[in-house]
């Protein structure tokens, strides 16, 4: 079995109102969320969907450190601090992922797990305690010691960037080409033959969500549209993809801030329906993937 965790930063489970969210204007189908009725709803693909708790008990709105450092854990990491925690994550939070990490779990088991994000040449100019103080995807990956793609992977079809369309970097003068969402989802199809799990994060979708900018929200989700239509035509019938967030953003265009909607969880792939059943809360998640990879 192989398992692909594309992690959608600041994706909500919003009202379906064209003119407050853009998931209903955007004219793609796989983020069009319609009023949950209590049981998982049919995605395009012949995928499934049904919300999850964010908020998980902790008073206040859901925020990075702490929703991405649960989904990439299992640990309720507000409960733990007893609050939400913007940003990266904190001492307390970092000590979550190197116990509970995803990756370093799968990896102690024999499987093939990698963070499937591309960085720049200065993340090896860091100092290990610097890389220690990034976000909980890179934290999560650290945990588990094993090496991190760059840009000559982006070059050889290995690898993609957060930005995958590359528009970023090639903003910041680097040799890389421009890439098409399509491109971008032909190639995580192609490398998750190489592996049993994989974890791709973006979060172009919260800086849109932060931005204000309705348009913007509305691109965002026209390229994760493409992006996420081709992986599912190109993977085969032994791989499952997952897709989730950390908080609410994008679904709500009345505001610029995080929401407390529950986020989505979207799966497609063998054994969806099984995994999908029963799943209400975000911390949840991690543990139905390592369930799956027994």
């Amino acid at each position: 079995m192989k398992t692909i965790l594309l992690f959608i930063d600041g994706l909500g489970w919003g009202p379906p109102n064209a003119s407050i969210n853009p998931q209903y204007a955007y004219g793609g189908e796989f983020f069009r969320l319609p009023v949950f009725e209590g049981r998982p709803v049919a995605l395009p693909g012949q995928g499934l969907a049904t919300p999850i708790d964010a908020v998980l008990g902790v008073q206040g709105v859901p925020q990075s450190a702490t929703g991405q450092t649960t989904l990439f854990s299992g640990v309720n990491a507000q409960a733990v601090l007893g609050k939400h925690l913007t940003g990266f994550p904190n001492e307390a939070l970092q000590n979550i992922l190197r116990q509970n990490s995803l990756i370093k779990t799968l990896t102690e088991r024999g499987l093939r797990a990698r963070f499937f994000n591309a960085f720049r040449p200065r993340f090896w100019e860091l100092s290990e305690e610097k890389k220690w103080t990034l976000s909980a995807s890179t934290v999560t990956h650290l945990a588990a010691g094993l090496e991190f793609f760059n840009l000559e992977d982006i070059k050889n079809r290995k690898s993609i960037y957060q930005d995958f369309t590359n528009a970023e970097l090639i903003d910041r003068g680097f040799d890389v080409g421009p890439m098409l969402p399509s491109e971008a989802g032909e190639i995580l199809a192609q490398q998750i033959a190489h592996y049993d799990f994989l974890l791709y994060e973006y979060f172009q979708t919260d800086k849109a969500g932060h931005s204000g900018e309705t348009l913007q929200s509305e691109h965002q989700l026209r390229m994760l549209d493409e992006f996420l239509q081709t992986l599912l035509s190109e993977i085969s019938g032994e791989v499952m993809v997952v897709l989730t967030s950390d908080h609410g953003n994008i679904e709500d265009s009345r505001t610029r801030r995080h929401t407390t909607n529950p986020v989505p969880l979207m799966v497609w792939g063998q054994g969806s329906e099984e995994f999908i059943q029963g799943l209400t809360q975000l911390d949840q998640v991690a543990g139905a993937i390592l369930n799956r990879h027994r």
